[in-house]
């Protein structure tokens, strides 16, 4: 009976992406929402400014995550252009560097060797990326993809506390606001740690734990500008 395990590092790239993006699409525009209630203005005023913050925070999100990742990846090929002119001009270093790195991982001296020898015969470049850099397939650094789902989730996790804010009365608009905001953050916390297998009631405690803090201070904020105005 053969037995396949279901790895989840393959999501890392996208889910961590995702994850921000919604966190602080609920976060921010929670909190933003929160504050400007508590300043006591009016509810016409509260949507403009958490509209507001949802367009530019999307906008924000996109644009640091495709910058940010970018630079890893420039990074990526910069490491790897100068390992290929290496490997061009010193193949034989190269190559007993790679056994010495199988060697500190268990093998030894003559099987690392001939191990090195092999993988450097198929594929010198993606061997030594793989194993003295540390740049695999899995982790490779994908700008627009962490921009896309840093943005669409962004703007998933702003509608919800957007959303409420709009239905709710402006009377009980703060606590509906901090406590749906608190529960569509467990249920995110929840959902990220499922997926990427770490568990669930750790992840969705740690997310809300945080996003409460957030929006605590800013009803204060909030709270304490009205006061002085």
């Amino acid at each position: 009976m053969s037995i396949h395990e279901q790895h989840r590092s393959h999501r890392v790239g996208w889910l961590r992406a995702a994850v921000l993006g919604a966190n602080d699409g609920i976060v921010s525009t929670a909190s933003l929402i929160i504050g400007v209630a508590a300043a006591e203005t009016t509810q016409s005023a509260v949507l403009l400014a958490g509209v507001a913050g949802w367009v530019a925070g999307a906008i924000s999100m996109a644009a640091g995550e495709y910058v940010s990742v970018s630079s890893q990846l420039d990074t990526e090929k910069a490491d790897l252009a100068l390992e290929r002119r290496s490997l061009a001009e010193n193949p034989v270093e190269e190559k007993q560097e790679l056994a010495e790195i199988y060697v500190q991982r268990g093998l030894t001296p003559q099987l690392a060797a001939e191990v090195a020898a092999q993988l450097m015969a198929t594929n010198a470049l993606e061997t030594h990326a793989r194993d003295e850099i540390g740049i695999t397939e899995t982790v490779k650094a994908r700008p627009l993809q962490a921009a896309l789902a840093s943005a669409g989730t962004f703007t998933a996790g702003a509608a919800l506390p957007l959303l409420t804010a709009w239905t709710i009365p402006y009377d009980r608009l703060i606590v509906a606001v901090a406590l749906l905001s608190i529960v569509f953050l467990a249920v995110l916390g929840g959902i990220a740690a499922r997926t990427g297998g770490a568990p669930v009631a750790r992840g969705a405690v740690r997310v809300s734990f945080w996003g409460a803090l957030a929006m605590a201070m800013t009803a204060a904020v909030g709270w304490l500008f009205g006061v002085v105005a």
